[in-house]
């Protein structure tokens, strides 16, 4: 049996890292990587900055409406996630910058946090067609444009870029399960809530908007699916971009014949 070259750790398996020959091309490979990792850090960093004047411009915006109440502005689903995506952007930012991949438990909350502002951008935009038939509007300042569409791009361009990078681990199939556990305990807080002071911050939500509590059901039940279907999507995207970033590895690490 011939002696095994030195090899170099490919991160990225659902199991055991592989191994594969060194070689420049891997080492170049390699350098690219960190490189692009720092840019990806710039990104993150970017995205976050534009979260915070996100929220902070629609919060100043909603101020000037007589029936505002900050309790009301912090139940939103959209705030709570873009806030949870402003902490998990400077943390994602900082181990880009200093580790040379992120650590397991961060790639299931950066997907997670991503689904929650591509969920918050789809279900506005439902919400603003569905104004047209109701006896209500909707108004768009350029903060919702940020929030509930500008970041939540921004954010899948993000993880996109950090699926083709590929040196962090496999994002994992239980990440599915996981991405309802805060949905369901924030539509439980917000149920209670709205039946005791009188206010919902999504039209479906409310019972008398939506002929009743089976429609309540089944809007928060397609609401659910959304997310479990983004969820899923973003698994398969990242896998597929894993194992092609892998075979790309592999082609360039081993030594060239001749």
């Amino acid at each position: 049996m011939p002696d095994r070259s030195p090899g170099v750790t490919v991160p990225g398996s659902t199991d055991a890292l592989r191994e594969v020959p060194s070689g420049v091309g891997a080492a170049t490979l390699a350098a690219r990587d960190v490189t692009s990792r720092r840019w990806l850090a710039v990104f993150r960093l970017g995205i976050a900055a534009l979260e915070i004047v996100a929220i902070l411009g629609n919060y100043e915006y909603v101020l000037g409406f007589r029936s505002f109440a900050t309790n009301n502005f912090f139940s939103y689903f959209t705030v709570q996630s873009a806030m949870a995506a402003v902490v998990v952007l400077l943390i994602a930012a900082v181990f880009a910058l200093v580790a040379p991949r992120d650590p397991a438990w961060l790639g299931i909350v950066r997907t997670l946090v991503t689904v929650y502002v591509l969920v918050s951008g789809i279900v506005f935009g439902i919400i603003v067609a569905q104004a047209s038939t109701r006896d209500y509007r909707v108004d768009v300042p350029w903060s919702d444009t940020l929030l509930h569409f500008v970041v939540p791009a921004l954010a899948a361009i993000a993880w996109t870029t950090d699926s083709v990078i590929a040196v962090n681990p496999r994002v994992p199939w239980s990440t599915v399960g996981w991405t309802l556990v805060y949905p369901a305990a924030w539509l439980v807080y917000t149920l209670i809530r709205g039946a005791d002071v009188g206010w919902y911050p999504y039209f479906f939500l409310d019972e008398s908007q939506v002929d009743g509590y089976l429609g309540v059901a089944l809007y928060c039940l397609l609401v659910l699916v959304i997310f479990l279907v983004l969820t899923g999507l973003l698994v398969v995207v990242n896998h597929a971009l894993a194992s092609r970033k892998d075979r790309l590895r592999a082609r360039r690490a081993a030594p060239s014949d001749g």
